[in-house]
């Protein structure tokens, strides 16, 4: 099965889980409506590449790690866009969760996609229950502190910000996740891997700065300029556009080059490289080296 239909089902089958009989009906809407449709599904296709390069022995298990990835990332997307946070209006081109459901359930639907997430991995681990520890592990790392997706967030709060690591935890984390954790649902050792995410991770948070100065809000799916406006550290800002598309061009070559030994590096050396120009939107991509 293809990957993106790899994703869509297991993400569907997750969501159908949290509907079932007797959940609240706004609250299994809106989870629903948070999870589809989705963007580019990177991160959880991610995820399933590096299980595919390490055999993928358990393609269940795989599928599962990568719909817990991308749970926990439509989690972090609804508390950003919460008016404590962002205040964003859309995402995704349609009105945020809590523009059409209201702010107390859009905070619960981002809390119930966290503890989905990690009930998706543990339903998957009937035949492979001794990778469950280190999933378990790997994902909680990703979403929480001291440098997870809520460290990130958090990040936005102090009076002195690190660009690297505010980077590193709001967006760096969930792409470290998702190419530990196919590792680790393939049964390789997943630390190896973890460089790959990282950088992978700040590439993409240095296309979404581009984006956000360069970009209208029709083209990227969400409200543009809203770094300036919040007053976050920017790599386009702070680098300039040639600046922060030089830094682009060098993670993604760092990213190739820590790929680990692995049955299907070459394959996964390809993918990585035509994915990452797809992380920045159409106007920007011409420009890259």
């Amino acid at each position: 099965m293809e990957p993106g239909r790899r994703i869509e089902t297991a993400l569907d089958r997750a969501v159908a889980y949290a509907e079932a009989p007797g959940a609240p009906p706004l609250l299994a809407e809106a989870l629903r409506y948070a999870v589809f449709p989705g963007g580019h599904r990177i991160r959880p296709r991610l995820c399933l590449s590096v299980a595919r390069a390490c055999g993928d022995d358990d393609p269940a298990g795989s599928e599962a790690a990568a719909a817990a990835i991308e749970l926990l990332h439509c989690a972090s997307l609804v508390h950003d866009d919460l008016p404590c946070f962002d205040d964003a209006p859309m995402r995704r081109q349609k009105p945020a969760v809590h523009v059409a459901f209201g702010e107390p359930i859009a905070v619960l639907t981002g809390d119930a996609l966290i503890v989905l997430a990690f009930e998706t991995v543990a339903r998957a681990a009937g035949r492979r229950p001794g990778r469950l520890v280190r999933l378990v592990g790997l994902l909680g790392r990703a979403a929480g502190s001291p440098s997870g997706i809520a460290a990130g967030q958090a990040w936005e709060s102090e009076a002195h910000i690190s660009l690297s690591d505010y980077q590193q935890a709001k967006t760096g984390a969930l792409f470290a996740a998702a190419t530990v954790a196919g590792a680790a649902a393939a049964g390789a050792e997943p630390e190896p891997w973890r460089r790959l995410g990282e950088c992978l991770g700040e590439a993409y948070q240095v296309a979404d700065d581009l984006r956000d100065v360069a970009c209208r809000q029709e083209e990227i799916g969400k409200p543009a300029g809203r770094d300036a406006t919040l007053g976050r550290p920017n790599a386009a800002a702070l680098l300039g556009t040639d600046g922060a598309m030089a830094r682009l061009s060098r993670l993604t070559r760092e990213a190739v080059a820590s790929i680990p030994a692995c049955p299907g590096a070459a394959g996964l050396t390809a993918e990585i490289e035509a994915q990452a120009r797809l992380f920045l939107p159409a106007s920007l991509r011409a420009v890259v080296a």
